[in-house]
């Protein structure tokens, strides 16, 4: 029997998964009257709104999908109770850089990432060379605009 995988998550990156759900349950009808609407309006071989409809349902029916399976296998972990001298998920690091100078990540999964405000995600390059890193460890990461190097300055759990 195949186990399931479980997809490790913080609070607010489950409510933005439950509530994209939610949205796309209540445009089902609103494609279902559209495909109705466009099938009124006889030949539906040419019937671009008919296709345009059925292929928006498609889409919308495989989001729902993937979004019931995340939601199915979701972990949430509140950083706030976790400790200890490792990374790990949820952990806030601030690192230094090749010029000493700090920069902050949290570790998060991959619905919240988001790096702009410092929210990577644990399977990205950086998130996974620092998980089980400790403060003074040197971190050496391959990313796409190339080698990075970084020394953990401080691991917060807040």
């Amino acid at each position: 029997m195949a186990s399931v995988e479980k997809l490790p998550m913080l609070a607010e990156g489950y409510a933005k998964l439950t509530a994209e759900l939610k949205a796309l349950r209540e445009e089902r009808p609103l494609i279902i009257d559209a495909i109705e609407e466009a099938r009124a309006h006889g030949d539906l071989s040419e019937n671009a709104e008919y296709h345009a409809a059925k292929e928006r349902q498609g889409q919308v029916e495989a989001a729902i999908g993937d979004l019931e399976d995340k939601i199915s296998r979701a972990q949430i972990i509140d950083p706030t109770t976790l400790s200890g001298d490792r990374i790990v998920f949820g952990a806030t690091v601030t690192l230094l850089d090749d010029a000493d100078k700090p920069v902050r990540y949290q570790i998060v999964g991959q619905a919240e990432a988001d790096a702009k405000v410092g929210r990577i995600s644990y399977n990205s390059p950086l998130g996974r060379a620092l998980i089980g890193r400790r403060v003074e460890d040197e971190i050496e990461v391959t990313v796409p605009s190339g080698d990075r190097f970084y020394v953990v300055e401080k691991i917060e759990f807040i």
